[in-house]
């Protein structure tokens, strides 16, 4: 499985997290919801429905355009606070921050030093 199917296996497996959870929403929240300028539309999303509406899909127009991915990548501390009690969502989510922060070429772990 190439970088790329494993990034697009991660979402799918994300989604379906969800889904089990029950969190996964059937229709998208309010148009002005996705305007909003703070991280994760904090302000006006709840968390799942940043995750499903709009990280995963533009995760997933990136696969489809072959575009570079995010680097740096961690969503996991912030889903931690937000939803504590969702473990098997927060493992996924995990997963999905180790490998984007993983070179693709050589699948070792990037390390940041800020």
């Amino acid at each position: 499985m190439d970088f790329n199917q494993q990034i697009r296996q991660r979402l799918f497996d994300i989604e379906q997290a969800m889904r089990s959870l029950s969190i996964w929403q059937p229709q998208p929240p309010a148009r002005d919801a996705f305007d909003s300028p703070e991280p994760f539309c904090i302000d006006t999303m709840q968390p799942e429905q940043w995750l499903q509406w709009v990280l995963l899909p533009r995760m997933h127009a990136l696969l489809d355009k072959r575009a570079p991915l995010p680097r740096r990548f961690a969503i996991t501390p912030y889903f931690e606070e937000a939803m504590p009690q969702a473990t098997q969502l927060l493992r996924l989510l995990q997963q999905l921050d180790d490998t984007l922060n993983t070179d693709p070429d050589s699948q070792a772990q990037i390390i940041q030093y800020d």
